[in-house]
Protein backbone atom coordinates (compact mmCIF):
# COMPACT_ATOMS: atom_id res chain seq x y z
CA UNK A 1 0.00 0.00 0.00
CA UNK A 2 1.54 3.21 -0.91
CA UNK A 3 0.63 5.20 1.98
CA UNK A 4 2.66 2.85 4.53
CA UNK A 5 5.52 4.56 4.60
CA UNK A 6 3.68 7.30 6.41
CA UNK A 7 4.13 5.86 9.98
CA UNK A 8 3.34 9.32 11.59
CA UNK A 9 0.58 11.14 9.80
CA UNK A 10 -0.33 14.57 11.23
CA UNK A 11 -3.56 16.80 10.25
CA UNK A 12 -4.15 20.55 11.07
CA UNK A 13 -6.13 23.55 9.96
CA UNK A 14 -7.74 26.17 11.60
CA UNK A 15 -10.95 25.73 13.81
CA UNK A 16 -14.01 24.15 11.01
CA UNK A 17 -11.33 22.80 8.31
CA UNK A 18 -12.29 19.29 9.34
CA UNK A 19 -9.08 18.59 10.37
CA UNK A 20 -10.56 15.93 13.13
CA UNK A 21 -12.87 14.40 10.33
CA UNK A 22 -10.17 13.70 8.13
CA UNK A 23 -7.68 12.45 10.52
CA UNK A 24 -10.94 9.75 11.51
CA UNK A 25 -11.71 8.76 8.32
CA UNK A 26 -7.66 8.31 6.98
CA UNK A 27 -6.40 6.58 10.26
CA UNK A 28 -9.59 4.45 9.50
CA UNK A 29 -8.26 3.62 5.94
CA UNK A 30 -5.46 3.12 7.24
CA UNK A 31 -5.95 0.67 10.16
CA UNK A 32 -3.87 3.19 12.04
CA UNK A 33 -4.07 4.43 15.50
CA UNK A 34 -5.76 7.50 15.45
CA UNK A 35 -4.47 10.00 18.43
CA UNK A 36 -7.00 13.19 18.37
CA UNK A 37 -7.30 16.57 20.24
CA UNK A 38 -9.48 16.29 23.95
CA UNK A 39 -10.49 20.29 23.99
CA UNK A 40 -14.08 18.78 26.15
CA UNK A 41 -11.26 18.05 28.77
CA UNK A 42 -9.81 21.56 28.91
CA UNK A 43 -12.10 22.89 31.99
CA UNK A 44 -11.22 26.33 30.89
CA UNK A 45 -12.23 26.21 26.88
CA UNK A 46 -15.66 27.74 27.72
CA UNK A 47 -14.71 30.20 29.68
CA UNK A 48 -11.48 31.30 27.04
CA UNK A 49 -14.59 32.01 24.30
CA UNK A 50 -16.40 33.86 26.64
CA UNK A 51 -13.69 35.84 27.95
CA UNK A 52 -10.17 35.62 25.84
CA UNK A 53 -7.97 37.97 27.82
CA UNK A 54 -8.73 36.60 30.99
CA UNK A 55 -8.72 32.69 30.97
CA UNK A 56 -5.58 32.71 27.32
CA UNK A 57 -3.46 31.37 29.52
CA UNK A 58 -4.87 28.61 31.70
CA UNK A 59 -6.37 27.34 28.75
CA UNK A 60 -3.17 27.52 26.42
CA UNK A 61 -1.11 25.72 29.61
CA UNK A 62 -4.07 22.76 29.83
CA UNK A 63 -3.42 22.23 26.04
CA UNK A 64 0.10 22.13 26.06
CA UNK A 65 0.62 19.85 28.67
CA UNK A 66 -2.01 17.70 27.66
CA UNK A 67 -0.66 17.59 24.19
CA UNK A 68 2.82 16.81 25.50
CA UNK A 69 1.93 14.45 27.29
CA UNK A 70 -0.28 12.70 24.63
CA UNK A 71 3.03 12.83 22.26
CA UNK A 72 5.35 11.03 24.88
CA UNK A 73 3.35 8.52 24.86
CA UNK A 74 3.58 8.11 21.22
CA UNK A 75 7.60 8.83 21.73
CA UNK A 76 8.41 5.69 23.39
CA UNK A 77 6.93 3.00 20.91
CA UNK A 78 8.89 1.20 19.09
CA UNK A 79 9.72 2.09 15.60
CA UNK A 80 7.80 -0.18 13.75
CA UNK A 81 4.85 0.31 15.40
CA UNK A 82 1.33 1.12 13.88
CA UNK A 83 1.02 3.95 11.63
CA UNK A 84 -0.21 6.78 13.59
CA UNK A 85 -2.70 9.86 12.62
CA UNK A 86 -3.49 12.65 14.31
CA UNK A 87 -5.28 16.02 14.09
CA UNK A 88 -2.96 18.02 15.80
CA UNK A 89 0.94 19.34 15.62
CA UNK A 90 2.66 20.16 18.15
CA UNK A 91 5.41 22.87 16.63
CA UNK A 92 1.85 24.59 15.97
CA UNK A 93 0.83 25.12 19.65
CA UNK A 94 2.62 28.97 19.84
CA UNK A 95 0.72 30.13 17.54
CA UNK A 96 -2.22 30.44 19.96
CA UNK A 97 -0.55 31.73 22.32
CA UNK A 98 0.75 34.72 19.99
CA UNK A 99 -2.45 35.62 19.52
CA UNK A 100 -4.29 35.81 22.96
CA UNK A 101 -0.94 36.03 25.33
CA UNK A 102 1.97 39.15 25.53
CA UNK A 103 4.64 40.31 28.04
CA UNK A 104 4.89 37.98 30.94
CA UNK A 105 2.06 35.41 30.06
CA UNK A 106 3.73 34.55 26.67
CA UNK A 107 7.42 34.07 28.22
CA UNK A 108 6.24 31.89 30.57
CA UNK A 109 4.74 29.89 27.88
CA UNK A 110 7.67 29.66 25.52
CA UNK A 111 10.14 28.82 28.25
CA UNK A 112 7.26 25.55 28.94
CA UNK A 113 7.21 25.10 25.40
CA UNK A 114 11.09 24.86 24.55
CA UNK A 115 11.42 22.87 27.57
CA UNK A 116 8.29 20.45 25.80
CA UNK A 117 9.16 20.02 22.53
CA UNK A 118 12.17 18.30 22.18
CA UNK A 119 10.00 14.84 23.39
CA UNK A 120 7.66 15.60 20.52
CA UNK A 121 8.01 12.74 17.62
CA UNK A 122 8.51 14.36 13.80
CA UNK A 123 5.86 13.68 11.66
CA UNK A 124 6.76 11.99 8.55
CA UNK A 125 3.88 14.15 6.95
CA UNK A 126 1.69 16.93 7.70
CA UNK A 127 -1.83 17.59 5.78
CA UNK A 128 -2.63 21.49 6.36
CA UNK A 129 -6.59 22.26 5.59
CA UNK A 130 -7.25 25.86 4.20
CA UNK A 131 -10.32 26.84 4.20
CA UNK A 132 -12.05 30.18 3.09
CA UNK A 133 -13.42 32.18 6.23
CA UNK A 134 -16.77 31.95 5.11
CA UNK A 135 -16.45 28.11 4.84
CA UNK A 136 -14.86 27.76 8.44
CA UNK A 137 -17.79 29.80 9.90
CA UNK A 138 -20.34 27.69 8.18
CA UNK A 139 -18.81 24.54 9.58
CA UNK A 140 -18.51 25.79 13.28
CA UNK A 141 -22.22 26.87 13.15
CA UNK A 142 -23.19 22.97 11.55
CA UNK A 143 -21.66 20.76 14.19
CA UNK A 144 -22.66 23.13 16.57
CA UNK A 145 -20.45 22.63 19.58
CA UNK A 146 -22.06 24.17 22.60
CA UNK A 147 -18.67 25.97 23.64
CA UNK A 148 -17.76 27.31 20.37
CA UNK A 149 -20.80 29.51 19.63
CA UNK A 150 -19.38 32.66 21.39
CA UNK A 151 -16.21 32.53 18.60
CA UNK A 152 -16.67 35.44 16.22
CA UNK A 153 -15.89 35.67 13.05
CA UNK A 154 -13.09 37.72 13.90
CA UNK A 155 -11.40 35.43 15.72
CA UNK A 156 -11.32 33.20 12.98
CA UNK A 157 -10.72 35.03 10.30
CA UNK A 158 -7.24 36.37 12.67
CA UNK A 159 -6.64 32.75 13.14
CA UNK A 160 -6.62 31.52 9.84
CA UNK A 161 -4.22 34.27 8.81
CA UNK A 162 -1.70 32.97 11.30
CA UNK A 163 -2.06 29.41 10.03
CA UNK A 164 -1.56 30.33 7.14
CA UNK A 165 1.95 32.63 7.74
CA UNK A 166 3.18 29.01 10.11
CA UNK A 167 2.73 26.50 7.26
CA UNK A 168 4.28 29.49 4.88
CA UNK A 169 7.52 29.06 6.78
CA UNK A 170 6.96 25.79 8.17
CA UNK A 171 9.41 22.92 6.87
CA UNK A 172 10.14 20.42 9.65
CA UNK A 173 8.45 17.59 7.63
CA UNK A 174 7.09 17.17 4.28
CA UNK A 175 3.76 19.41 4.14
CA UNK A 176 0.69 18.96 1.85
CA UNK A 177 -1.20 21.83 1.72
CA UNK A 178 -4.75 21.27 0.74
CA UNK A 179 -7.72 23.84 -0.38
CA UNK A 180 -10.66 21.61 1.58
CA UNK A 181 -13.39 24.39 0.26
CA UNK A 182 -14.71 21.76 -2.10
CA UNK A 183 -14.09 18.82 -0.48
CA UNK A 184 -16.16 16.75 2.12
CA UNK A 185 -14.44 13.99 4.05
CA UNK A 186 -17.38 13.26 6.10
CA UNK A 187 -19.85 11.82 3.26
CA UNK A 188 -18.28 9.12 0.62
CA UNK A 189 -15.25 7.93 -0.86
CA UNK A 190 -14.17 9.81 -3.46
CA UNK A 191 -12.44 12.76 -2.20
CA UNK A 192 -10.52 10.67 0.19
CA UNK A 193 -9.44 8.73 -2.74
CA UNK A 194 -8.43 11.25 -4.48
CA UNK A 195 -6.50 12.83 -1.19
CA UNK A 196 -4.78 9.38 -0.58
CA UNK A 197 -3.38 9.45 -4.01
CA UNK A 198 -2.03 12.98 -3.88
CA UNK A 199 -0.41 11.82 -0.81
CA UNK A 200 0.84 8.75 -2.36
CA UNK A 201 2.22 10.75 -5.13
CA UNK A 202 4.55 12.89 -3.26
CA UNK A 203 7.77 13.65 -3.76
CA UNK A 204 9.12 16.74 -2.58
CA UNK A 205 8.56 18.27 1.26
CA UNK A 206 5.87 20.68 -0.34
CA UNK A 207 2.90 19.29 -2.20
CA UNK A 208 -0.70 21.34 -3.13
CA UNK A 209 -3.87 19.81 -3.92
CA UNK A 210 -6.48 22.16 -5.09
CA UNK A 211 -10.08 20.19 -7.04
CA UNK A 212 -10.41 24.02 -8.50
Amino acid sequence: MPLSKYRYIVIEGPIGAGKTTLARRLASRLEAELLLEQPEENPFLPRFYQDMARYALPTQLFFLFQRANQLRDLAQLPLFRQATVSDFLFDKDPLFARLTLSGDELGLYQRMFDTLKPQAPKPDLVVYLQARIETLIERVKRRGIGYERPIQPEYLATLAEAYGRFFHHYQEAPLLIVNSDKLNFAEGERDLDLLAERIAEMRGGRAYFNLG
